[in-house]
């Protein structure tokens, strides 16, 4: 199993069968890049193709017609600019199926995914996971390694995690598609799967083991820093987004703030949700939150 940080343009067989391959696209965002899995043997399966970068495609259009490969179908995470845009066009090059959640952000699938739909384009079938929370049409997708389970042989279960779960760094959840309680229930939904998880291929980073401590962390994380939003506004009484972010995002570089603002929302609107914080109008950002009282 390769643990080391992604390097763009360097194609590195992570797991029996799976090719990864980073795009050019390094931001505080996307960490060393958007993570593509070329996912097969023979017939391929592209997971997030990421940015409309043409290195990147050309890259992943040789690789995906080297010998007896061919790419046969493109699945997306969900249509954010760094993971989507680029299926349009290696679909073109390639005559790839294209698959995901639906239409949207100007992505248009060829067939449409739900939750527990399998992707039997490739040698190696995927999974669709529906787990809403970073994106309201987020899919991971899981694969079972064949002979997984013998002596000496690869993890048994694969979770490609696309933004629900990165490697190096937490999630940015935006409203309004983004979605704290959603996003906590979709984490603890993974942890219950069975077979349960072996490993994570996120769509930032490198490759996660142990994904229950790892999910485990995410959901702890998320929830200390729900608790410390909830005490700050106790604190202050009434309070909007940009002050609680100063009060509880004294561990994170200031110029994140205007990212984490967007998670602090999120968490507000869920304690909203729970009936522990209130608003005037908790769809604007800029609106104001007080504790809620009980009588």
């Amino acid at each position: 199993m390769v643990l080391d940080r992604p390097i763009p343009g360097q194609p590195v067989e992570v797991l029996p069968g799976v090719l990864r391959v980073t795009a050019p696209n390094r931001s505080l965002m996307t960490g060393p890049g958007t993570n593509t899995y070329l996912v097969g043997r023979e017939a391929l399966v592209a997971i997030d193709p990421g940015p409309d970068d043409e290195s990147h495609l050309a890259l992943l259009g040789a690789i995906s017609r080297g010998g007896p490969r061919h790419l046969a179908a493109v699945v997306v995470t969900h249509t954010h600019p760094d993971h989507a845009p680029g299926a349009a066009a290696l679909a073109e090059a390639t005559g790839a199926e294209v698959l995901g959640f639906g239409v949207r952000d100007g992505f248009e699938p060829d067939r449409q995914l739900a939750d527990g739909d399998q992707v039997r384009a490739g040698d190696l079938p995927l999974v669709a996971l529906h787990t809403p929370g970073h994106a309201s049409n987020h899919l991971c997708y899981s694969l079972t390694l064949p002979g997984a389970g013998e002596s000496g042989r690869p993890p048994a279960r694969v979770l490609f995690s696309g933004d629900h779960i990165m490697g190096g760094s937490t999630v940015v959840i935006a409203p309004l598609d983004g979605d704290m309680k959603a996003y906590l229930d979709s984490l603890e939904w993974l942890t219950a799967i069975d077979p349960p998880l072996d490993v994570i291929a996120p769509g930032h980073g490198p490759l996660l083991p142990e994904p229950a401590a790892v999910i485990g962390d995410y959901i702890a994380h998320r929830l200390a820093r729900e608790a410390s939003i909830l005490s700050a506004l106790e604190v202050r009484g009434r309070a909007g987004v940009d002050d609680l972010v100063g009060d509880v995002y004294t561990d994170v570089a200031v110029e994140l703030h205007p990212v984490a603002r967007f998670s602090v929302w999120a968490h507000l609107r869920k304690l909203g949700d729970d009936g522990l914080a209130q608003s005037d109008d908790p769809d604007d950002v800029s609106a104001a939150w007080v504790i809620r009282r009980r009588s």
